[in-house]
Order: C-alpha cells, then sequence, then structure tokens
C-alpha cells in the first residue's frame, strides 16, 4: 500500500478548533497539503483559516457537529466540492466527563458515546466511499491509551475509546479481505497537554487533571503525518503510553494497584472548579481554541516516538540491546 506525499494530499481534520487537530491542521498546510478543517467552534476555525492563509496554506472550514451524521457526511461532501477529491481523513473529536461512574448519569454517559464513539464511526462511514472512489487513502482516527486501560472517573471517555478500537479493528479486516488499499490507523496518545483538560464537564470539584507525564500536542500531529505517508496500525504517542501497554499486557491487576495508589489523587488539580463552569460538553468554549492546555510545566519529550518514526534505527536500538542483554547473562554464567 503506498500513500501520496503530505504535498499531494487533501486532508480533512474534523475537530480542528483546539488541541491535537488545530496543531495537525497547521503542519499538514505547512506541508503543503490542501486542508479542510471543521469543529463546532465557528471562531476556531476562523482563527485557525487566518492562520494558514497568513503563511500561504490552502484551507477551507466548515461547521459540523460530529454527533450528526448528516452534518459529518457534509464535511466530506465539501472537501471533494472544494478540492475534487479526499486523501486523507483525520478524525479527533472528543468529550470528557471526570465523575464516578455513580455520578454519571445515563444522559451525560451516552453524549460521550455520541460524541466520542458515534462520531468517529460517522467519520469512517463519511469517508470510505470517497477513499474508495479515490483507489487509495489514508483513515486516521484518534483513540487513546484509554482503548487499551480504562482510567477512574472516565468510565464514558473509556468505554468510547475501548468502542473506537473494536470497530476499526473490524473495518481494517473488512478492508483487506476486499483488497481495497486504504490505511487505518489508530492514534494512541498517552496524556496530552491540550485544553482538554479545561473542557472536560467536572463533578470532582476541581479542574481535572491528567495522570502526569504531559506530552506536547506537537508529537501526536508529527504522528498523524507520518502515518498519513506511511501506513500503520497502530501508533502509541509518549513513551509512557507503550510502557502503560507493556503492563497492561503483562499484569492487568497490577495495573490495577498502580492506578489505586495515584489514579485518583492525581486527576485533581489544586485549582476549584464547579460543575457548571464553562466547558465543551455541549457547545464549544471560544477561550479554549487553541492549542496547549494549561499543563506545560510537567511536558516531557518522548525517545520512543522518533525511533518509531525511524524503523531501521528502531531495530538497530532493539538488536543492540539484545546484544547487551545476552553479553550480561553470558558475563554473569561465566562468574558462576
Amino acid at each position: 500500500m503506498k500513500l501520496k506525499p503530505i504535498n499531494q494530499q487533501v486532508v480533512s481534520v474534523v475537530g480542528a478548533a483546539s488541541g491535537i487537530g488545530r496543531e495537525t491542521a497547521l503542519q499538514f498546510a505547512r506541508r503543503g497539503a490542501k486542508v479542510v478543517v471543521s469543529a463546532r467552534s465557528q471562531s476556531g476555525l476562523e482563527s485557525l483559516v487566518k492562520e494558514i492563509r497568513g503563511f500561504g496554506g490552502e484551507v477551507s472550514a466548515i461547521v459540523a457537529d460530529v454527533a450528526d451524521f448528516e452534518q459529518v457526511k457534509a464535511i466530506a461532501s465539501h472537501t471533494v466540492e472544494q478540492y475534487g477529491r479526499l486523501d486523507t481523513w483525520v478524525h479527533v473529536p472528543a468529550i470528557g466527563i471526570f465523575a464516578t461512574f455513580e455520578n454519571t448519569t445515563p444522559q451525560e454517559f451516552k453524549h460521550v458515546i455520541d460524541i466520542s464513539l458515534m462520531g468517529q464511526v460517522y467519520g469512517a462511514m463519511a469517508a470510505l466511499p470517497h477513499l474508495k472512489r479515490e483507489g487509495r487513502g489514508a483513515l486516521i482516527h484518534i483513540s487513546s491509551m484509554e482503548g487499551r486501560r480504562s482510567l477512574p472517573y472516565q468510565s464514558a471517555y473509556s468505554s468510547a475509546k475501548h468502542g473506537v478500537e473494536g470497530f476499526i479493528e473490524a473495518m481494517r479486516l473488512e478492508l483487506q479481505h476486499e483488497k481495497i488499499p486504504i490505511s487505518v490507523t489508530s492514534i494512541k496518545p498517552a496524556v496530552i497537554n491540550t485544553p482538554f483538560w479545561n473542557n472536560g464537564l467536572t463533578k470532582l470539584g476541581v479542574k481535572p487533571a491528567g495522570i502526569p507525564p504531559y506530552y506536547d500536542p506537537r508529537l501526536v500531529a508529527e504522528a498523524i503525518l507520518y502515518v498519513a505517508e506511511h501506513p500503520t496500525r497502530d501508533f502509541l504517542v509518549g513513551d509512557v503510553a507503550k510502557l502503560l501497554d507493556f503492563l497492561q499486557r503483562l499484569s492487568p491487576s497490577l495495573v490495577d494497584s498502580l492506578l489505586l495508589l495515584i489514579g485518583f489523587q492525581l486527576q485533581h488539580s489544586s485549582e476549584p472548579k464547579s460543575e457548571d463552569a464553562p466547558n465543551n460538553f455541549s457547545q464549544p468554549v471560544p477561550a479554549h481554541d487553541r492549542v496547549d492546555g494549561d499543563y506545560g510545566h510537567l511536558v516531557i519529550p518522548s525517545v520512543s516516538d522518533w525511533l518509531d518514526k525511524n524503523p531501521v534505527l528502531q531495530w538497530g536500538a532493539i538488536a543492540s540491546t539484545a546484544i547487551l542483554a545476552l553479553l550480561a547473562i553470558q558475563a554473569f554464567t561465566n562468574q558462576k
């Protein structure tokens, strides 16, 4: 399967007003792609379009709510009307509620599913006919490590991300069975410093926080651009994502113990916030139409992401580690 170079692509970035989506749209435009951006926030799209056109990028915008299938179909149709085709579809939107499961209402739980799972489903349904007609392309879904491991206070969000993993696995196999060359990627970030933590509806009495460390949203955008050119099944963003994935496969009960130790208190910031404070659960918050969140002081770099984008060096590192391990075992055996 061969994907087009980014500077020859038409890309639709859904959920582009803030955070990962906004930075992804900026990076695609800087690399020469024709970009269609969409979100609920008209003010966020307007400022993004102005920024992209300011450096000479080619962009078009459409306001849409991903909970409505017809509005998601309109994004795909708008993309093809503007640029004649669709090469890559990047689906980002998600909302969160921070509360115990018992303190989450059925309506709140369903609304998270409608946006964070059904929105992704609608995106794939809207994009696939256009990608098939083009004969190749990429579906890139922003999932989360919570698609592999659920967290306390986030039962609805974790459920949505587990659902995302389920439907794209089935869809990917069906496309492979039909021999249709469309790359389907799940991007699974660790904790990212975006306005997600500002936007979440909280019943904790304080502004919610991720379990540190945090990673820069630009790291996720770089991963998205990488898989838009290099077909990839899964891309885990952040060293901690790989560590959590390993530990969850090794011993879920061990991860339970770790989360019982740190998973509750670390999701509480020291900043009071009421349930009625501004959040994007039902409508966008224009003040949060930006890439970065408020936890920049907790952001760290990630080595493994660089290796994932350089497979030759990655295998070299693995081989070197294996050789050193064998030498250590041999030295230990000789001493005995």
